[in-house]
């Protein structure tokens, strides 16, 4: 590791996980609507915390959230929104 700050890091996260972390994506997702939470506060609150409280065992979403890492988590909602642009 570098210790200029004025240099570019660059960050890479494995391929294999990318269709994982979509399907991961939404059924957690849908775990936390059925159960009557709004998914989008919930998955936030959990992404900026890591606290997996914020996510529902309900069709052991709270296990299945935590199998990724949250930066592999981030990379796939941020691609997944810029694809829509």
């Amino acid at each position: 590791m570098s210790n200029n700050m004025n240099e570019t890091m660059k960050f890479n996260v494995a391929k294999d996980n990318v269709n994982e972390a979509r399907e991961i994506i939404v059924t957690v997702y849908k775990s936390l609507e059925e159960k009557g939470y709004n998914p989008i506060n919930q998955m936030i609150g959990y992404i900026l915390s890591g606290d997996p409280t914020y996510i529902t065992s309900h069709n052991n979403a709270r296990s299945l959230i935590r199998k990724l890492e949250r930066d592999e988590l981030l990379e796939e909602l941020l691609k997944s929104y810029l694809a829509k642009e």
